[in-house]
């Protein structure tokens, strides 16, 4: 049943004095030096439990809530502001003869500026805590008063960020809080609660094993609005799920120009790429898209490998490394131009080389993200989402397959569990050729996969890079034989894919004829 709202019967008021202000926050940054404001602007303050103590220790007049209300904190402070004294003096319209007869006939005060942030729930969480201590902060009263103070933000102004208090104080100074001000504190409120209880609702969801809830609760931060999207004529903003993990949302910026959302998308794909990997290893990404990846002894012998891959590509790429930027490694690195160069620490001695080049935007992480994290991933459809798993899963010799007469040499199997966990990361129909732990050839986003073959193995002899004796790993399962002899013909003597192709018998039979050592993995690693 909908409620229908009385004809206003006067105009919406611009300024309304505060005379009365409630205080309940757990953040306490900047809340003395905001009492001491409201306290010297004649407002009274009403709080409760340790907001209202650390205020009288700094020697204010507080009025406890429960002495406003008449009634006592129960329940271990579960109920303590969930009174009609506080939400009357929160929902009254001022305008209203009914809603001012109601006040006065019950005692109720108006409450004209409310300060409220929430129990630290993600905190909890975020801390590991138990399943009864994140029960117990979540908050009940706290968004209950904010979203009644929003609903009749007419009247009242709620607060939810210490960075708001600057404004709040000025507008109380010029003699009351202004209606576009309070409008706007409404809509930051009610995104407030909503990720709260989004926070709250997905932690539920975990802990009942259900990743995909009848309703799905997205909750994110604005961090910054953008230049522009993926094109110029796009409008774009990046922003932040509150989990913390370790990339390029939550990296510190050392130098360099603003991150577009180009850098950021292909910055992510190449660092979450190097994730994967235990040994020193450098990838090079292009339009999202690997063009060298490396793994080696140490960082510069990584990255110098990785580059041979693609060096005409590499211009002007992504450089993701999985171990702090080494200033031998930051020399080479400089020596053609990069957009972004991310890594989990940039020593003094690269950041002094970096320097020098003052466009190339540099990031430092100060860890790299657990790749077998059970996260999920979230991409837009027309009208609704595609939510699914990470594609997080690792192939172990345990878990495959050699189906061919020859078996591959240990060199062999360590390149081919290499280049297939490199596929993963190139953009499906995708081919991988490797050798020595480095890729040296890719084809990405091909309609076919035959032409994702001949194109790597092109790419390989424009970069003059040995594919001969190099081992090749695909995405999918090769559903004919000619994608498998396109891959032989270029050089390749082993091959790692899916399998479960209809035609799997016939790509069997080729690769025995041309002496070939196969893998099949049973996982395939499509990339959209």
């Amino acid at each position: 049943m909908s409620v229908v709202a009385k004809p206003r019967t006067t105009p919406r008021p611009d300024r309304i004095a505060v005379k009365t202000a409630l205080l309940s926050v757990s953040d306490k940054s900047g809340l003395l030096e905001f009492a001491q404001s409201l306290a010297a602007n004649g407002v009274k303050i009403l709080s409760t439990g340790g907001t209202a103590k650390s205020l009288r220790d700094a020697g204010l007049t507080v009025t406890d809530v429960s002495e406003h209300t008449g009634f006592p904190e129960i329940m271990d402070g579960r109920v303590k502001t969930l009174h009609p004294k506080i939400h009357g003096g929160l929902l009254a319209r001022r305008d209203d003869a009914e809603h001012l007869s109601a006040m006065s006939q019950q005692g109720i005060e108006g409450i004209d500026l409310l300060v409220v942030n929430l129990y630290p729930f993600r905190e909890t969480v975020a801390k590991g805590g138990d399943y009864d201590n994140c029960v117990e902060n979540i908050d009940i009263g706290g968004p209950a008063m904010l979203r009644a103070a929003a609903k009749n933000h007419d009247f009242v102004a709620v607060v939810t960020n210490p960075s708001d208090y600057a404004d709040v104080i000025r507008e109380i100074a010029e003699g009351g809080t202004t209606l576009a001000l309070r409008q706007k504190l409404a809509a930051r409120t009610y995104a407030t609660t909503a990720s709260y209880d989004s926070a709250i609702s997905s932690w539920f969801a975990g802990q009942l094993n259900d990743p995909f809830p009848a309703t799905l609760s997205v909750s994110a931060t604005l961090v910054d609005t953008l230049r522009y999207g993926e094109n110029p004529h796009q409008s774009a903003a990046v922003y932040s799920d509150g989990t913390g993990r370790a990339g390029v949302v939550n990296a510190k910026q050392i130098q360099g120009k603003e991150l577009s959302y180009n850098n950021l998308n292909d910055t992510d794909a190449a660092f979450e790429l190097v994730a994967e990997f235990d040994e020193p290893t450098v990838a090079i990404i292009k339009h999202a898209n690997p063009c060298g990846v490396a793994s080696g002894a140490d960082m510069v012998s990584a990255y110098q490998a990785a580059l041979k891959c693609d060096p005409v590509s590499a211009f002007g790429g992504i450089i993701a490394l999985n171990r702090p930027l080494d200033a031998r490694t930051a020399t080479e690195i400089v020596k053609i131009f990069s957009e972004v160069i991310i890594a989990p620490q940039i020593l003094d001695e690269a950041k002094a080389i970096l320097a020098e080049k003052k466009n190339v935007r540099v990031l430092e992480t100060g860890s790299l993200p657990n790749f077998a994290d059970a996260r999920m991933t979230l991409k837009t459809i027309s009208g609704g989402y595609l939510l699914q798993g990470a594609d997080n899963g690792h192939i172990m010799p345990s878990d495959f397959q050699v189906v061919t007469d020859r078996q591959p040499t240990e060199q062999e199997l360590a390149d081919l569990l290499f280049a297939f966990r490199v596929c993963k990361h190139v953009k499906s129909n995708a081919i991988v050729y490797a050798k020595n732990s480095q890729t040296v050839g890719i084809g990405a986003g091909q309609m076919s996969r035959i032409d994702s073959s001949r194109i790597a193995a092109w790419k390989a002899n424009e970069a003059g890079t040995a594919i001969q004796n190099s081992v090749v790993a695909s995405d999918a399962f090769f559903p004919f034989a000619d994608g498998l002899l396109a891959a032989a013909d270029a050089g390749a003597t082993a091959v790692i894919q899916p399998g479960g192709s209809i035609k799997d018998k016939d790509v069997i039979a080729a690769a025995n004829e041309r002496g070939l050592a196969m893998i099949l993995t049973g996982m395939r690693h499509f990339r959209h």
